[in-house]
């Protein structure tokens, strides 16, 4: 289906720092999905054409709150302008269960084949945002920060990474041109840690420079590198503060990242080595989703 946003809608998406061309995209595709068999033959059968009601989209869980702007351009998209805002929350706000998090007035027909389309990506959003928020509270003090990965669903990469910082997280690169990661495969393929550093800056010399290392030998080729950050994949809490104590002596510019083994209840640990990020993939890949539901008043 081809549709504008209307002018409201395109400044809160503009305002969240969301793509719109994303956005639109996104939600064709999923309307797409739900319309590819013709209009909803539910409520066609079941309301009728002029029938209006108030909409309340509401938590049954604590949370925090991430797709408000991407839910209302759902709504947009097939309300055109049959629909009013009349309350919502920010995103990265919290949710108590139970308060709405959004309230439309609006052609019940419209609201219901926008309903699903809606919820299952502020229900997605909202999970990531959630579970971003829990990590950075775990290391809440430390000066350690919690980072995304690639790790995220086709299609949704912009959004989910969205999500994390609506949660307090940080973004890691968005793609593979932005930055470079050079993983243990591209070690073994330029033949050491030190080889690989070199090849990447000679060819991306304006790009910051990551270099994941497996084992202590190699961060001291990272480091006599000056690499601008090094991944420190699978290292112990105890490894993370041996890391940290020889950065500081041989190159204190860089940054240290720990991956691999994180959860949450080991988090602060590993915060309080004093690693710069936490890499939790975990956050757009397995996040759970937060439960909302439209309710008809």
């Amino acid at each position: 289906m081809n549709f504008e946003f209307s002018s409201l809608v395109q400044a809160e998406l503009v305002h969240a720092g969301l793509d719109t061309g994303d956005v639109r995209r996104v939600i064709e595709t999923a309307l797409e999905e739900d319309l590819r068999y013709g209009p909803d033959a539910t409520t066609a059968a079941t309301v009728s054409p002029d029938a209006s009601a108030l909409a309340e989209i509401t938590p049954r869980v604590t949370g925090t709150v991430a797709g408000i702007p991407v839910a209302l351009a759902v709504f947009d998209a097939v309300l055109r302008d049959e629909y009013e805002v009349l309350g919502r929350r920010d995103d990265g706000s919290r949710l108590i269960a139970g308060e709405p998090a959004l309230v439309l007035q609006g052609s019940v027909r419209g609201l219901l084949t926008a309903e699903r389309t809606a919820l299952n990506l502020l229900c997605h959003l909202s999970g990531i945002a959630s579970a971003t928020a829990a990590w950075v509270s775990a290391v809440d003090g430390t000066g350690c920060a919690i980072r995304d990965s690639r790790k995220t669903l086709p299609g949704l990469r912009l959004l989910q990474k969205y999500a994390v910082r609506c949660g307090g997280g940080e973004n890691h690169r968005m793609g593979l041109g932005d930055a470079v990661l050079i993983k243990d495969n591209h070690v073994v393929a330029a033949g050491s840690v030190t080889a690989a550093l070199k090849a990447a800056r000679d060819h991306a010399e304006h790009l910051a420079c990551e270099v994941e290392v497996d084992d202590l030998e190699q961060l001291e080729e990272a480091l006599a590198a000056e690499a601008d950050e090094v991944l420190l994949d699978n290292f112990t809490p105890e490894m993370c503060t041996r890391a940290v104590l020889r950065r500081d002596e041989v190159s204190p510019k860089t940054r240290l990242e720990a991956s691999g083994g994180l959860k949450l209840v080991n988090a602060r640990v590993y915060a309080q080595s004093g690693v710069d990020y936490l890499s939790v993939g975990g956050l757009t890949h397995s996040a759970d989703a937060m439960d909302l539901g439209m309710d008809l008043r």
